[in-house]
């Protein structure tokens, strides 16, 4: 059974363990990365190319330095602020305010996309066959 509990909601959102994060720090993929692959989103993974779509810094681009699951943040490289001492710090960033460019593929990744993209292949020929 599944609440639909705003406080429960919450509560299980900000306690979720690092394998739940990973999936609920997803990012859309651009468009010509949703023809190729058939999917909509990722989880965001170290080294992904990703533009930011939302917020200050809507239209920087970079590489994925650093998925920051504990603050729900990741950093992109070039996305920095000059502190007073003079140190850059990396600017947190959402990653549903991003969208990824290009993928770092490997063997688990490809494992994934094949997996969801075959699940909404089934879905699909299953609505075609129940309108028939």
């Amino acid at each position: 059974m599944v609440s639909s509990s705003r406080r429960v909601a919450r509560k299980a959102h900000f306690t979720a363990d690092s394998s739940l994060r990973r999936k609920i720090m997803s990012s859309s993929l651009s468009k010509p990365l949703r023809e190729e692959h058939g999917i909509r989103a990722m989880p965001v993974h170290k080294d992904d190319e990703v533009i930011i779509v939302r917020g200050s810094n809507k239209g920087r681009e970079g590489r994925v330095t650093q998925v920051y699951r504990k603050k729900w943040v990741i950093h992109v490289e070039r996305v920095v602020r000059e502190k007073t001492n003079g140190t850059s710090v990396a600017l947190p960033v959402h990653p549903s305010n991003v969208m990824i460019t290009k993928m770092k593929m490997d063997k688990d990744r490809q494992t994934i996309i094949s997996r969801k993209a075959g699940g909404k292949a089934l879905a699909g020929g299953k609505d075609v066959e129940m309108k028939a």
